[in-house]
């Protein structure tokens, strides 16, 4: 006979229990908690008006930021398997409107090499530009696009003579490529002198403490008024990015030298017609100080106003005139004497101090148009 087979329900009693352990205990959990509450934002508190310095911040931003452009440098470059000619993008860098027949200032080392440039305006419309000009030794090109008029609003162009430290100053540019962006800060200091790409200095820079990134390069430095005091043309970092030292050629000399890029595709640089000799040839003569005046062009105003030259007498080198001071500036290197013409304008007449046969002198020379 087989064994009875009642037993086997029995066996399922602890599943069961085990089942109803598990279901109680979720139960217990999640009864005791409940729905978590519901949380709402918090109230916005009224912020009020803007400071006033926030405001004249904002207005210079909003007036000026339509004259500001963005640069794109383009180079040509010769495939070496199939030799077709491509474009391979250069550089960026920014620029402002000058006036409204399209003319577009920037640095020289922005567009320095580049086969083609491209100006984007505000509006994100992009306009072939063409270089007028250039004036490497102060690190300052023109542009020319032909947008409409209605697209070129000019800066207004203020002054530097009479900037003074601590003054607030605002920069605007496209750093890195971005859209545009402002920074302020204040004048560090004034007279500074930094070194063109041509190796020659640009005397009376502009120093702040805005932060002029890769990219603000050829952007304007405006002062609280919203006018153009100068052009951003460099930083001092060994990274490479903003240190709070940066430098703008002065709107002075930018206002000066437009005009003449404009119309002669160059400066006009005065001066005097005369070679000189090189600082170490001059020292090496014996010369302590001043510069040394080698040759005299024939038919310059120096030779009209009796400046000597080197020469030769009886198997003997004869020195010629030592240029020390004009208009009462020292002259210590040929640097200094251009850094002083600049000053001035072709024509005008200015007063040299010269050292001849050991002697001091002085004598008035007018400037004439040199290379």
């Amino acid at each position: 006979m087989t064994a009875p087979r009642l037993a086997r329900p029995a066996r399922r009693v602890p599943i069961l229990l085990l089942l109803l352990a598990i279901f109680g205990g979720w139960w217990w959990f999640f009864q005791d908690r409940g729905q978590p509450p519901l949380v709402e934002p918090r109230p916005v508190v009224a912020r009020g008006d803007l400071a006033e310095a926030e405001k004249t911040t904002i207005e210079i931003f909003r007036a000026a930021s339509p004259a500001v452009v963005f640069i794109t440098t383009i180079e040509l470059r010769r495939s070496l398997f199939t030799l077709n000619v491509y474009e391979l993008p250069r550089g960026t860098g920014s620029g402002f409107i000058w006036d409204q027949q399209g003319h577009i200032v920037t640095n020289f080392h922005v567009i320095e090499d580049a086969n083609r440039v491209e100006v984007t305006l505000a509006d994100q419309s992009s306009w072939p530009g063409r270089v007028v000009g250039v004036a490497p030794d102060k690190d300052l090109a023109v542009l020319r696009i032909d947008a409409p008029v209605e697209k070129l609003p000019p800066l207004p162009v203020g002054q530097s003579a009479n900037l003074l430290v601590g003054q607030q100053v605002y920069a605007i540019g496209n750093p890195f490529g971005l859209d545009q962006t402002m920074t302020s800060g204040i004048v560090s200091a004034l007279g500074r002198e930094i070194r063109a790409v041509t190796g020659r200095t640009i005397q009376g820079v502009i120093q702040t403490d805005a932060a002029i990134n890769p990219g603000n390069s050829g952007g304007p430095l405006l002062d609280s008024a919203g006018r153009l005091i100068g052009v951003n043309t460099a930083i001092y970092s060994p990274s490479g990015g903003s240190a709070g030292i940066g430098f703008a050629v002065p709107v002075d000399v930018v206002n000066r030298a437009v005009p003449e890029i404009i119309t002669h595709g160059r400066l006009i640089q005065p001066g005097l017609g005369v070679t000189v000799a090189h600082e170490q040839l001059t020292r090496r003569l014996g010369v302590a100080e001043g510069i040394l005046i080698v040759n005299i062009r024939p038919g310059s105003t120096a030779e009209a106003a009796g400046l000597r030259g080197t020469r030769q007498a009886a198997g003997d080198l004869v020195l010629g005139d030592i240029i020390t001071e004009v208009a009462g500036s020292r002259v210590r290197t040929f640097d200094d004497l251009r850094n002083i013409f600049d000053r001035y304008r072709v024509g005008d007449e200015v007063e040299l101090t010269i050292i001849r046969g050991g002697r001091p002198r002085s004598l008035w020379v007018v400037l004439e148009e040199v290379g």
